[in-house]
């Protein structure tokens, strides 16, 4: 029996990594092994991982040695950071480019760069209409990511740029769910107008970049963009009304309002739906949601997605 191809996953116990590393170890004709990347080994995530096959590495993705020692002896790589945990741009390019380096020493065939558009070559600093952030980004986390991509072409690594959409869990987890308003009634609020949303299912991702990797030389030095589905949110409104059994309105509000709602991030996130609202075309355009379902046939649209996790969505 020939040697399966390790293939080494960055964020092995969070959304992405985490979709990818199931996606292949699910696949029991999988030409692929899975060599999960963690800071916590004992973690309830990196234990299951490893029950299910994956082989547990520990590393940390600001150590440029922790990331050389995980990926050497691999085929290929799934790298992705997670702007949310510092919010700091920064120490997102600078963990891209440890990767790439790494990538390149290891002599890696194929990797994956989880990233997104640097909203700066559409709308750039200069441009008022949407506040520039740090000093020199308009949406950090997009921005980040964007400029990382020139780390791994620059290394000469064989790169596929994977460009996600919203995840359709920040509904659960991150804020974005219904909110019961002075009224009584639910509404989900956005600063989106009638634009379409690109969207996805979290773990869908995991298994468009096992597609990736299964269809791999064709796609190396691609850009892929992938979705789930790209409703309104008029439309995610009246699917949520659906599937909760209870009426969900949209609350329509200028990125401005929204940016000055005071979370953490809110000023970040203004900027991304503003982004998303006033360059629809690219951003929908770029996200391919037929391309998703061959990378991924069991692609969930929005309503898919609902039907399996309405219940998870917290209720206020």
């Amino acid at each position: 029996m020939a040697q399966k191809k390790i293939i080494t996953v960055f964020g092995a116990t969070g959304a992405q990594g985490g979709g990818l590393v199931r996606a292949i170890l699910h696949d029991k004709n999988s030409e692929f092994a899975v060599r999960a990347v963690t800071r916590d080994p004992d973690s309830e995530h990196a234990t299951k991982l490893a029950s299910m096959g994956a082989e547990i590495v520990v590393a940390d993705i600001d150590n440029a040695d922790d990331v050389q020692k995980a990926m050497n002896g691999a085929y290929g790589a799934f790298c992705v950071t997670f702007f949310w945990a510092h919010f700091s741009p920064e120490k997102e390019m600078a963990e891209a480019k440890i990767m790439a380096e790494a990538a390149k020493n290891a002599g890696l065939k194929h990797v994956i760069w989880s990233t997104l558009e640097d909203t700066r070559h559409h709308i750039p600093l200069t441009d008022n209409r949407m506040p520039t952030l740090q000093g020199k980004f308009k949406v950090p986390h997009f921005d980040a990511k964007g400029e990382s991509d020139q780390y791994f072409i620059d290394a000469g690594v064989p790169t596929t740029f994977l460009l996600a959409s919203f995840y359709w869990e920040n509904l659960i987890y991150f804020g974005a769910g219904p909110k019961r308003g002075e009224d009584g009634v639910l509404a989900i609020t956005f600063p989106m107008g009638n634009k379409k949303l690109s969207g996805i299912a979290s773990g869908d991702i995991g298994k468009c970049a096992y597609g990736i990797f299964k269809k791999g030389a064709e796609l190396i030095g691609k850009r892929i963009g992938i979705a789930g589905d790209e409703p309104t949110c008029s439309q995610m409104a009246a699917s949520l009304t659906k599937a909760l059994g209870e009426e969900v309105r949209y609350n329509d509000v200028p990125p401005d309002v929204y940016r000055g709602f005071g979370f953490p991030g809110a000023d970040e996130l203004g900027n991304m739906f503003q982004f998303y609202h006033d360059f629809e075309e690219v951003c929908v355009s770029t996200r391919h949601v037929p391309y998703s379902r061959q990378l991924d046939p069991d692609l969930q649209d929005f309503d898919t997605w609902l039907k399996h996790n309405a219940k998870k969505i917290p209720i206020e």
